[in-house]
């Protein structure tokens, strides 16, 4: 049988497999524009929007889960004439880490195009000193 391509070359790892590797920086878990961070007390969200207003921020969290969607809309006219339309879309999901306290409302704030949201960890969360006694 006759290959079109030698077998030689079939060891060789594919061109796609190459981009799918995350030394590349193309592949990633995360949504790009979007850090989660924590310490011991909170967990911190910033999440990039630019060109949005606050108020056309929405954010929702529930079962763990916080939602931020955000859109803008621009138009220039002149008389009947469009000289420049955008509309522009931002849209994460993702899970806290960690036990948040669910009772107390977390903290939002847009600034310069960053929605910073800090969540507190419930009591459970937190860790706790123990005490060492010596012989």
């Amino acid at each position: 049988m006759s290959y079109l391509v030698p077998k030689s070359f079939w060891s060789m790892p594919s061109l796609s497999s190459m981009f799918d590797d995350d030394d590349w920086g193309f592949a990633s878990n995360s949504p790009s524009g979007l850090s989660v961070s924590e310490d011991d007390k909170q967990v911190y969200v910033e999440a990039a929007v630019p060109g949005v207003d606050p108020k056309d921020v929405d954010i929702t969290f529930e079962k763990g889960v916080v939602r931020i969607t955000a859109s803008t809309k621009q138009e220039e006219k002149d008389g009947r004439k469009i000289w420049k339309r955008s509309l522009s879309e931002f849209s994460y999901q993702f899970t806290i880490p960690g036990n948040v306290d669910v009772d107390e409302e977390p903290s939002a704030e847009v600034k310069n195009g960053i929605v910073h949201l800090t969540f507190t960890k419930s009591a459970k969360a937190q860790p706790k000193k123990i005490a060492v006694k010596g012989a």
